[in-house]
């Protein structure tokens, strides 16, 4: 029973991406929907992209080995950096009228900028689309019964999704999450009723967790703080600028949507990621002899509580409820992950180098973009030993350091110009790799360091004589220069 129903699930996305792929006639519609989605998609989008295989595989059982303690960025550095994403920049990003989040630091700090930053931006999505393929082929190789090797499952699930995300874009992501974000909430909360039962009832589960000391967050050592303040601020601040973040803010309607549906969609996200934590422990407590996966040389082996118990103990709907769920988890998140940096590379870092490209050209440069990031994604999940919570975390430090002072300090500093960003990037950057590398046991983590090292640059380049001339505009006059063209080509369009 199970076997064909996912492979019907697969054949029914697939087929919902391509229909949704005719509403595709520009550049625009590809990127960001043609930025038409009513608030119920929106909420969606940022629901079921940020519902990943980590939320359902890693995070879960993360909890389940460490409690509370283990897991300060996802989903709690998440969720803040979504609020926060839509409070300080939704509106903004709205307003300048951006096809991707490169295109602010085009326009605020000129090319040099742009570049750096986009493929910085693009750099860090190899890990985060990475876990997204791994899961999916442990999810199809487990399936198989061990017919289907590891890597030949990941293959298999990476083309599944490059299929629909090649053709339609942001409108086939946009239908498919819809879909999938359905479908998550109704067999996650089926699966977690039955697996309550089977742990004797939520009073049990939740007294026992306690017992363990699994809701101890807070770090008895400084140590501990620090450690945890390194995992919460990747999270928090360093998905930020992060591509598909911006791509479902500026997908909305209109200005009021891209703040409800980021915020709401991060609320909900918020509540229903501790739906799989719970089934991970109530698991345990109804089968204490699945904590020997703890015991594993390998890392990864815990993700594979939630699997095995379900194969294992459950009935057959409910492998179909559970199974339906992660899928479509996995699949949202992987597309937009697959998309994200297609954007981004395309748009600020190839098309600055051939701007008399039309938009029939862009779209096909799109597509072949998306298929090498595929690829090079591919490899780079093949080659992995990392939990995709690991995977994750070390995607955003990429854009922590290299990445965030320049957004924040470029929308809410006037005096921020091109010479401090670029000192934020280079220095950021340069201190998070140099920290890691020659004292990766010190007592504050790399990536805060980093982060440190990018304030300083900034106000180290805004504020010493300027060697490097500012290429960029005001804010105030980017949103001008959006609202002109605006009126030029007819409400709402982007012009290049």
């Amino acid at each position: 029973m199970l076997i064909p129903f996912v492979l019907a699930y697969f054949a029914l996305t697939i087929a919902i991406g391509l229909v949704a792929a005719r509403r595709v006639k520009s550049s625009k519609d590809y990127l960001v929907a043609g930025r038409a989605l009513p608030l119920y998609m929106n909420i969606a989008t940022v629901f079921a992209t940020w519902f990943g295989a980590e939320t359902v595989l890693s995070i879960s059982a993360t909890f389940a080995k460490d409690g509370l303690a283990g897991i300060p960025g996802d989903p709690f550095g998440a969720t803040t950096c979504l609020v926060l994403a839509a409070l300080l920049f939704a509106r903004l990003f709205y307003r300048m009228n951006l096809l991707t989040i490169g295109d602010f630091y085009k326009h605020r700090y000129g090319k040099g900028v742009e570049v750096l930053t986009s493929l910085s931006i693009t750099i860090s999505y190899l890990g985060w689309t990475s876990a997204q393929m791994t899961a999916l082929g442990l999810v199809i190789a487990t399936l198989s019964g061990g017919a289907l090797a590891l890597s030949h499952s990941i293959i298999a699930g990476s083309a599944i999704v490059l299929v629909y995300t090649i053709f339609g874009g942001m409108w086939s992501v946009a239908f498919t999450d819809l879909l999938q974000t359905v479908v998550i909430l109704i067999g996650l909360s089926l699966v977690a009723m039955l697996t309550c039962d089977m742990a004797g009832g939520v009073n049990k589960v939740i007294e026992q967790a306690a017992h363990e000391g699994k809701f101890a967050m807070l770090p008895e050592d400084s140590a501990g703080w620090w450690a945890m303040a390194g995992a919460f601020f990747a999270f928090a601040f360093g998905s930020i600028p992060q591509q598909d973040v911006f791509q479902r803010m500026t997908s909305a309607k209109n200005e009021n949507d891209a703040v409800r549906g980021t915020v709401i969609g991060g609320l909900v996200y918020f509540g229903f990621a501790f739906v799989p934590m719970f089934i991970a422990y109530a698991a345990l407590v109804a089968h204490p002899e699945m904590k020997e996966l703890f015991a594993s040389d390998d890392p990864r082996a815990i993700q594979q509580i939630l699997p095995n118990l379900v194969l294992g103990k459950m009935p057959p709907w409910a492998q179909v409820m559970f199974f339906g769920a992660l899928l479509s988890a996995i699949l949202s998140t992987a597309s937009g992950a697959l998309l994200a940096p297609t954007a981004l590379f395309t748009e600020n870092v190839l098309r600055p180098f051939a701007p008399r490209l039309g938009d029939k050209q862009f779209l096909l440069l799109l597509r072949v973009v998306l298929v090498t990031f595929t690829a090079c994604a591919l490899i780079f999940a093949l080659n992995s030993t990392h939990t995709m919570y690991e995977m994750v975390q070390n995607a955003y430090n990429v854009t922590l350091v290299g990445a965030f002072v320049p957004l924040l300090a470029g929308a809410y500093w006037k005096r921020a110009n091109t010479q401090g960003a670029l000192l934020s990037v280079v220095l950021g950057i340069g201190t998070w790799i140099g920290a890691d590398a020659l004292a990766p046991d010190s007592l504050v983590p790399a990536n805060l360091l980093g982060l440190a090292a990018s304030a300083v640059g900034m106000l180290l380049g805004t504020f010493t004589p300027q060697i490097v001339r500012h290429g960029g505009h005001s804010i105030d006059a980017t949103i001008h220069h959006a609202k002109a063209i605006a009126s030029k080509h007819g409400h709402g369009h982007h012009g290049h």
